[in-house]
């Protein structure tokens, strides 16, 4: 009977370590979004300062590029993160489900012994 019940822990923290990881990935991805909206105010500001909003001209203001490249590079990755999220997501289902039958082995074991 201790077997089911080192089983039935190590499926709950199976369960949290699943519900940490997949909440680590939603506060990297929201960092991301809020530091893309920032980059994008700064390129919309360096673009009014200077007159230019064509990225292909000559004089476009250099920080503008290279923020623009930041956030493209930070879209990228968001992309990324929402796949490992999304794999994340279905690997905590599976790791509930096993939990769920971890957890009722372990009530019928408790019941039959208490019933014996």
């Amino acid at each position: 009977m201790k077997a089911r019940e080192s089983l039935v822990r190590l499926k709950e923290f199976q369960v949290r370590e699943k519900q940490r990881q997949l909440g680590q990935l939603q506060m990297m991805m929201a960092e991301f979004e809020g530091m893309t909206k920032d980059l994008e105010n700064q390129i919309v500001f360096e673009e009014k300062k200077s007159g230019i909003s064509d990225p292909s001209h000559f004089a476009y203001p250099t920080f503008a590029k290279a923020a623009r490249q930041r956030a493209d590079n930070l879209q990228v990755s968001i992309r990324e993160l929402k796949m490992q999220q999304d794999a994340a997501e279905l690997a905590l289902e599976e790791v509930q489900a096993e939990y769920a039958r971890a957890a009722a082995l372990e009530e019928r074991d408790t019941g039959t012994r208490l019933r014996a």
